[in-house]
């Protein structure tokens, strides 16, 4: 028996939302687009996004839509949370489109695994709460598969509509090398069709219709910033050349897989087996080949990194469904009690490491929280302590009263994860973004900074680091190689000075250092250095 319609939204909007506000950017893609809207929103260049006052030529679907969300919600949220929520739209409407794609491979009966499955990925925990431009992705993916399941349905034509707009949207959403995978799949979906001819030309009906929404900010671009549009093409150019090492990038991924995709790969696994008399059948083929190329290609061009992972879980999911109602009665009583024993101790420890942080105790833990934030004082929160305590109590009540069903375990599943996480956003993440986020770091540079100062040359610093500082303390920078940076009489570097750096010359000298408290390396601090007036004088003239 499938969980009703008001359960599984309910569950998965928790999972959604929770811990998308009350913290800071975080480094890597976090900070870099919150930087990108915080640009958008300041100078109103919609049409060609910025980080930091410099060029950042990529996609804008994701940067449009976030900065449209902390517009909307400024009267409420800060910026950085208000853009966060566009994670958040993505997400359900991936987490949606999926279950529509099931509904159309497996039926109704089955079809909400999907979402849960999807939600339930490990991997896609560590991106669907921060500021990142892959969910828009995978949302125009998951979209696109359910338009390729109506292809070999009752509903050609819509199909195909949905389709066409989700690949324009994909290309809009990451460029090429993360549209191109949709296309090889469309292939092989009109190959299987019953009417191959019709299908062929509803297909170039759809790519017509890509080519139309992505043509038009090509289009503008092209007219309004034809330097912009080179430098877009000319990365997009380069990213399909291929990585230098695609089956190093394609071994990682087949490691990562069995932790990033738990419990999707081994439910895939499972139904690979139990139906392998029906591999042929397109509820089986259609996910396994679209799992194959999306694999191959990711490998090529988009690397083993853990957000371009994100676009094999949807074949991974859809190919999971049948596996999951198939699974034996003692394989599925295994896994609900996996699930309910692993996420039971989890909420404990979560609750004791939240006392040890606020009331001391345990003692030995109470001071590793403080040797790898020091300087943290916790406070007790009555209303993220009732939540806490609120989401806890739903759990036992949920273990205890739910009936059995072939849903039973990967409802557990994700209604634990959702509490680890819930636990992990109420009583954990003032102690997390304490140590994570540039506030601190980028207030202590501003105060360092002379009254007076050219500008401030950028060695090194990644660009994280550099969207961070802009939208905490609007510090901007120049890059090295510029011709602007010879009249600078700042720097900014990120790391010790070597034999060779600029800062290694005559006449420079460090007037400030600073770091995160989880910057304990010398490698992971800034360092500020200030020329000499005299020689800023003379390399001026």
């Amino acid at each position: 028996m499938p969980p009703s319609g008001w359960t599984l939204a309910v569950l998965l909007a928790l999972y959604v939302f929770t811990g998308l506000i009350g913290h800071d950017p975080w480094k890597h893609d976090d900070a870099i687009s919150i930087g990108v809207v915080h640009d958008i929103l300041t100078s109103g260049q919609w049409l060609t996004p910025s980080l930091a006052g410099r060029p950042y030529p990529e996609s804008p679907l994701y940067y449009w839509v976030a900065a449209a969300s902390g517009f909307l919600w400024s009267w409420l949220l800060p910026l950085h949370e208000g853009a966060r929520l566009a994670s958040g739209l993505f997400t359900l409407l991936a987490l949606g489109f999926i279950l529509l794609a099931a509904r159309e491979l497996h039926g109704r009966e089955q079809a909400p695994a999907a979402p849960l499955l999807l939600a339930g990925s490990i991997g896609f925990l560590f991106h669907a709460h921060e500021a990142q431009p892959m969910l828009a992705t995978l949302t125009a993916h998951t979209a696109a598969y359910w338009g390729l399941t109506q292809f070999l349905g009752k509903r050609p034509r819509h199909g195909a509509t949905c389709f066409g707009a989700a690949l324009g949207l994909s290309f809009l959403a990451n460029g090429l090398a993360a549209m191109l995978p949709l296309l090889p799949v469309a292939a092989f979906v009109v190959w299987r069709s019953d009417h191959r001819q019709r299908s062929a030309l509803l297909l170039l009906g759809s790519l017509l219709l890509a080519c139309a929404l992505a043509g038009g900010w090509l289009a503008a671009l092209f007219i309004a910033a034809p330097d912009y549009f080179a430098a877009f093409w000319q990365g997009e150019l380069a990213q399909l050349g291929g990585s230098a090492r695609p089956l190093l990038s394609l071994q990682r991924l087949l490691l990562m897989l069995p932790w990033y995709a738990w419990p999707a790969l081994p439910l895939a696994g499972w139904a690979l087996w139990a139906k392998r008399r029906q591999l042929a059948t397109p509820p089986l083929a259609f996910p396994i080949f679209a799992f194959l190329v999306t694999l191959v290609l990711v490998s090529l061009w988009l690397g083993a990194g853990s957000a371009p992972a994100l676009l094999l879980l949807p074949p991974l999911v859809l190919l999971a469904v049948p596996g999951v109602a198939s699974l034996r009665r003692g394989a599925a009583n295994a896994f609900d009690w996996f699930g309910m024993m692993t996420f039971s101790v989890f909420a404990l420890l979560a609750w004791i490491g939240w006392s040890a942080m606020v009331f001391g105790w345990p003692e030995k833990l109470a001071r590793q929280a403080v040797r790898l934030a020091p300087g943290f004082v916790a406070h007790f929160s009555i209303l993220a302590a009732g939540l806490a305590l609120l989401g806890t109590l739903i759990w036992c009540w949920l273990i205890v009263t739910s009936p059995r069903s072939p849903m039973r375990g990967i409802m557990h599943w994700m209604a634990g994860l959702t509490l680890f996480w819930l636990l992990i956003a109420t009583l954990w993440m003032p102690w997390i973004d304490y140590g994570k986020s540039y506030r601190q770091v980028a207030a202590s540079l501003a105060r360092a900074l002379p009254l007076k100062h050219r500008c401030i040359i950028n060695v090194n610093a990644a660009n994280s680091i550099l969207g961070a500082l802009d939208y905490f303390e609007d510090i901007r920078t120049v890059a090295a190689r510029s011709p602007g940076a010879k009249n600078c009489d700042l720097l900014l570097m990120q790391g010790p000075t070597r034999d060779g750096d600029v800062s290694t010359a005559a006449g420079w000298e460090k007037i400030w250092e600073g770091g995160r408290p989880v910057d304990r390396r010398a490698s992971e601090k800034l360092y500020l250095y200030r020329r000499e007036a005299k020689r800023v004088t003379s390399s001026g003239k």
